[in-house]
């Protein structure tokens, strides 16, 4: 229950979170140009109510059908929106847009399935632009009479109890229920979800809103970490804390501080009174934001803040600190418990049933989600994904490519994307456990690793050492590599004074010489062949270096090398004319380098020449490296 609870919370914080630089942008324009603005500016301010009402709406709708049905679910929910908000002009359609995106595309989904393979060929675009024109009709119009009003009703209804709330003096409590849901949901899922839409119908009459400060304020799990930093028993824990406050308030990873609550979970009190406080104050000054604060940064909410609301806005982030740090610190000095953060870090990841997705480490191959491999060798670009492929994501994707570099390998890119923006092609994904369901869906090509910390994940140090271990070929029995014995270029391998012979016997002798020795497979030498019908490997002064195309680096087992001489020349085609011919195996960027070198090494007909008449010893230490 708890785990479909989860997925519900983070399908509708998904929706929100790609558009938070939309709500960002409508809540500088309202802060700065409506009559109580910084610039009040009377044309500028009409930008306010359209923006609200249709665009921001839209687009919620646009992404929640895309995630269902893909570009043309996106298409779908975008047209039922308007259905939606027409049929209720008086309020904001957010939440109904949160509804009916992701209808939109599941009935756009179901249509393409029933007509898939039915189709008369040379209809298709016509079926496919008139199924989203007849059907989005009809959930327009439905939206428009049914869903927008029901909405509307549920709006009221909502903003009755938050009324409630608020006279009664009780809206700080509900921080009751948000603090442990953001331990167990892992951020986002109650704030985008529910409290940013109310947020926005909120500051719209009143030009800030409350709800926009319930959740992102970091001050409660400032007063946890700075706790750990000066009482905590274990040293690892104690160094560990000052930076990742420094992450938490000024990052806005507010991921980053839930193992250390989960290492005493008392200290749950500690974040939900220094909440509870917080909540008290900004009810009491009428303390707001007028739009989400997107990372959750004392930075990022003082940037939001209402003309003149930044020195309230400091002062709540102090008062949660500081009720959070006096509560968790005789917690923290008074443990007996042994936890260390890693303890915390593999216990947090146990909690989620989604765990059981993670990846193990080991090979040269890594299985990839639908059942295929991936070779670690030539790996050039890993993908870190998050809800939005903003904060989490980035801060992730930063310290992966840190290790990376300490490691030596720098040709490996880390990049950050929403999960469900995945690019096509793309072979190893980094992301968090609870997102691997969909990280499969957007990269079902790929490898997956799941992390449950994004700052100190063991991950990262497993992947490095995965990656280090197949380059450096530990792990060749898994790449069926028994005939290798090591060494980029091997003196049996050396076969000079050749009788001519045609090009493709030329090619695939030479070829057979690294299959037979380990180097690649069957197929490498195929590709060193089709090489030829695309690009002329002979590259001057009476050389040619036969390679595979791009489609078979993964056939390399070992990086190689094999040499040949034909003193009376091979006619290469192209007018050119070869007597010295080095078959090169490698990949990535080793694969550039390693052919520059041997460019360098035959940079004239005089350098080639000299070569010809060279012994194979001779040979072999010139090229060995």
């Amino acid at each position: 229950m708890k785990e479909k609870v989860q997925s519900f919370g983070r399908f509708l914080s998904g929706m929100v979170m790609p558009n938070i630089g939309a709500f960002i942008a409508w809540g500088l324009i309202t802060a700065l140009f409506i009559a109580a603005g910084w610039f009040p500016n009377e044309q500028l301010a009409t930008m306010v109510s359209p923006m609200l009402s249709y665009v921001l709406p839209v687009l919620i709708a646009y992404t929640g059908g895309r995630m269902v049905g893909g570009q043309r679910g996106a298409v779908m929910g975008a047209i039922a929106c308007v259905g939606v908000v027409c049929g209720a002009p008086d309020y904001p359609m957010l939440m109904g847009a949160m509804m009916v995106g992701p209808l939109g595309g599941l009935v756009i989904k179901k249509f393409d399935q029933a007509v898939e393979g039915k189709i008369p060929a040379g209809f298709e675009m016509l079926v496919n632009n008139f199924s989203i024109g007849i059907l989005g009709m009809i959930l327009a119009i439905i939206g428009f009479y049914l869903i927008g009003p029901v909405m509307a009703a549920v709006l009221i209804f909502l903003q009755g109890g938050v009324d409630i709330l608020v006279n009664m003096g009780l809206l700080p409590l509900v921080s009751i229920f948000v603090e442990p849901a953001k331990v167990l949901f892992l951020n986002n899922a109650i704030n985008h979800g529910i409290f940013t839409p109310l947020g926005a119908q909120q500051a719209e009459t009143m030009g800030r809103s409350i709800f926009y400060m319930i959740e992102t304020n970091p001050g409660a799990g400032a007063g946890v970490l700075i706790a750990y930093w000066m009482f905590a028993k274990d040293k690892i824990t104690r160094d560990s804390a000052p930076g990742a406050l420094i992450v938490h308030v000024l990052g806005g990873i507010h991921e980053i501080y839930f193992p250390y609550v989960l290492m005493n979970p008392l200290l749950l009190l500690a974040t939900i009174g220094g909440s509870v406080a917080a909540m008290f104050f900004n009810t009491l000054f009428n303390v707001g934001l007028v739009s989400p604060a997107s990372p959750g940064s004392i930075l990022a909410m003082l940037a939001v803040a209402p003309r003149g609301g930044q020195i309230m806005v400091i002062l709540s982030f102090l008062i949660a600190t500081a009720v959070s740090f006096v509560i968790a610190a005789p917690i923290v000095k008074m443990s007996n418990s042994n936890a260390s953060l890693e303890d915390a870090q593999n216990q947090m990841s146990d909690m989620k049933a989604a765990s059981k997705g993670q990846a193990s480490a080991g090979g040269a191959y890594a299985a990839t989600a639908d059942g295929g491999e991936v070779d670690l060798r030539t790996l050039d670009t890993i993908v870190f994904a998050c809800d939005a492929g903003m904060g989490s994501s980035a801060m992730g994707a930063a310290v992966l490519q840190k290790k990376l570099e300490a490691a030596g390998l720098t040709n490996i890119k880390v990049k950050h994307f929403s999960v469900s923006e995945v690019p096509a092609g793309i072979k190893f994904v980094v992301c968090h456990q609870d997102l691997v369901e969909r990280a499969r869906k957007s990269a079902p090509s790929a490898r997956i690793v799941t992390i449950s910390n994004f700052m100190n994940a063991p991950q990262y140090d497993q992947i490095v050492a995965e990656i280090i271990d197949a380059r450096s070929n530990r792990n060749a029995a898994d790449a069926d590599s028994s005939d290798f014995h090591g060494g980029v270029l091997l003196k049996k391998n050396i076969v000079l004074n050749n009788a001519p012979v045609d090009k493709e016997t030329a090619i695939r002798t030479i070829g057979q010489m690294l299959v037979d020795s380990g180097y690649v497979t069957e197929k490498y030498v195929d590709g060193m062949v089709a090489k030829e019908d695309v690009f002329n490997t002979a590259i001057g002064n009476n050389l040619a270096i036969p390679h595979g195309i791009e489609s078979v680096i993964g056939e390399i087992k070992n990086s190689g090398l094999a040499i040949m001489t034909y003193p009376e020349g091979i006619d290469w085609g192209d007018d050119e004319i070869v007597k010295l011919v080095i078959a090169v195996a490698s990949a990535g960027d080793d694969h550039v380098e390693t052919l520059g070198k041997i460019a360098m090494t035959c940079e004239s007909e005089e350098a080639v020449e000299k070569i010809l008449h060279m012994s194979v010893d001779e040979i072999y230490e010139l090229f060995k490296a």
